[in-house]
């Protein structure tokens, strides 16, 4: 039998992570399996020790359960979103899409464990939530990162020479009017894709086939991309 990772969460039955996994290690020709598992609330401590008592190499950890987790397992983390099983241990590659972002003037909306996890990528960013300060003002950035699960409602005004990553999948009324302004837009399933890469390196230590990810969750090919 091969190995198994899960998605674990609530709600998970939308998402594209199996489909985009699956494709990867079948591209790689892993006898691996991807399967996502619904968590009811109060169970995350419970799912995670089945896991690896199954046997499980690893696991992806979204809404709501990414701050618990960390706190779970102790990785020192503020988030996580990637597990290795067999002891427990937390990692985030919420933030890998900013890799060969160029910026210098950061900012991030949101208050979740994807938000902190950009958070903690980067550490000099303005910080906007309805917790905190809002509405935001970004005037001045030139990366603004959207970390909310928000799809509808137009929460900032971006433009030209800014970059918003977006991560709501599919486009957010935010994305939308973004591109509309002329700003650059980087949409929530090319966030999908570098975080997903990036946990498909740490549970398998293969590189990961980030063309085939990106056909998987129906992207084009990217321009520079070589992985195939």
């Amino acid at each position: 039998m091969g190995e198994l990772v899960a998605l674990i969460g609530s709600p998970v039955g939308q998402s594209l992570s199996p489909r985009m996994q699956n494709a990867a290690f079948a591209a790689r020709g892993l006898d691996w399996t991807y399967v996502a598992c619904e968590v009811a609330p109060g169970r995350l401590e419970e799912a995670v020790r089945g896991l690896g008592a199954l046997g499980f190499a690893g696991a992806n950890v979204t809404a709501p359960y990414k701050l618990e987790v960390a706190r779970l397992v102790e990785s020192g983390a503020p988030s996580v979103n990637t597990l290795l099983l067999d002891p427990p241990r937390g990692f985030s590659t919420d933030a890998a899409i900013l890799e060969g972002v160029e910026f210098e003037r950061p900012a991030i909306i949101g208050d979740g464990g994807a938000a902190r996890a950009f958070r903690a990528a980067l550490p000099n960013a303005r910080l906007f939530s309805r917790r905190g300060q809002w509405p935001p003002d970004v005037a001045d950035c030139d990366l603004v990162v959207n970390a909310t699960p928000v799809k509808d409602q137009v929460l900032v005004e971006v433009g030209a020479g800014q970059t918003l990553v977006d991560l709501p999948y599919p486009d957010s009324a935010t994305a939308a009017a973004g591109r509309a302004a002329g700003a650059r837009v980087v949409g929530g399933l090319e966030v999908l894709v570098a975080q997903g890469a990036a946990s498909f390196e740490l549970w398998t230590g293969v590189s990961a086939p980030v063309e085939v990810m990106r056909r998987a969750v129906g992207l084009p090919r990217a321009e520079t991309d070589n992985s195939g």
